[in-house]
């Protein structure tokens, strides 16, 4: 897939300096931009993941996406052109501060910013967490995923799949249209809700381990009104996760043991189980939703629905732990 990955994100608020504290102190992203005007942090060896840009919407800024070569630019900015959706080449100062060879520019059909680029530069200094955490895990999985509300959601699957080539990796219908999309192994790296609203839902990173999910979640919920979904257990792509408000409003989950996928075997199918196997309570949502949902959880249960087992292998661990 020329898409390969999701490589960055980028948000726009007018509170820096409480962004500054979400993203080093509870996600242990390592900051390298600090300013008046924007913020810029990491999570692996690229130079940036996440950045901040201070300016009014408190909302998504833009959404980077990898490609595989310098053509494949080329090849979707012809797509684009083709129809008569605005895309243009960003500028040398522009790609500068992306830290990226080349990208283009363009909207999808919902006002969207989209950026794919070519060849990031990483950073030589090894990547040091703003808390005590084991890593991300990125690499050719890319910093995560992304999920965008739709208010019309057909024509956004159909922007994604039929321009950009992303792939389904499953759907679901209720209590709203969820549509899940891969273009590496990750499970999704992207997903659309119909929930007729617009913008940002939330982005996911992942850890290496989960004790980084649960102390994240221990210092969560020391902040009132911090939690947006308690910790649980995903019934698509298995990751045990929980979500927090950032300074914007949108969400961040922050998860642990995501499903990695055979993209050339996988099959698109619909799911009708829930979101979740346990957990993933929504306290921000009327109590006939989180009902609503928690009898999903329930039933799920009752049927015996669970993510498979996880093999224990010593080198999961580390050859340290061979010794022992």
């Amino acid at each position: 897939m020329p898409i390969n990955s999701l490589g960055y994100v980028g948000v726009r608020s007018r509170d820096l300096e409480e962004w500054q504290d979400f993203a080093e102190n509870l996600l242990g992203m390592q900051s390298v931009e600090s300013g008046n005007y924007a913020l810029a942090f990491r999570m692996d060896d690229y130079k940036q993941r996440l950045m901040i840009e201070k300016e009014p919407g408190d909302a998504l800024g833009f959404l980077g996406w990898e490609v595989d070569s310098k053509e494949d630019l080329e090849i979707y900015a012809k797509k684009l052109d083709s129809q008569n959706i605005p895309v243009a080449f960003a500028p040398k100062e522009l790609a500068d501060k992306r830290f990226v060879d080349q990208m283009i520019l363009f909207q999808d059909p919902e006002g969207n910013r989209i950026e794919l680029f070519w060849n990031p530069m990483l950073d030589k200094e090894k990547f040091k967490p703003g808390r005590p955490i084991s890593g991300f895990k990125t690499g050719p999985y890319g910093m995560g995923h992304a999920v965008l509300h739709a208010k019309d959601v057909d024509l956004l699957v159909k922007f994604y799949c039929d321009i950009l080539d992303f792939k389904v990796s499953d759907y679901g219908l209720s209590p709203y249209p969820m549509h899940f999309f891969h273009v590496n192994g990750r499970h999704h790296s992207f997903a659309i809700l119909g929930t007729k609203l617009s913008g940002f839902h939330h982005f996911m990173v992942e850890f290496n381990n989960l004790d980084d999910v649960g102390q994240g979640y221990d210092l969560a919920c020391l902040e009132e009104d911090r939690i947006a979904y308690t910790l649980g257990r995903h019934t698509n792509d298995y990751m045990t996760s929980f979500y927090a408000k950032t300074p914007s409003g949108f969400f961040i989950e922050s998860g642990w043991g995501g499903r990695i996928i055979d993209t050339d075997l996988w099959e698109p199918h619909e799911t009708n189980v829930g979101p979740s196997f346990w957990g993933h309570d929504r306290p921000y949502l009327d109590e006939d939703t989180r009902k609503s949902l928690k009898d999903m959880r329930l039933k799920a249960a009752s049927d015996g629905l669970q993510a498979p087992l996880l093999v224990d292998c010593p080198w999961l661990y580390g050859l340290q732990d061979l010794k022992k």
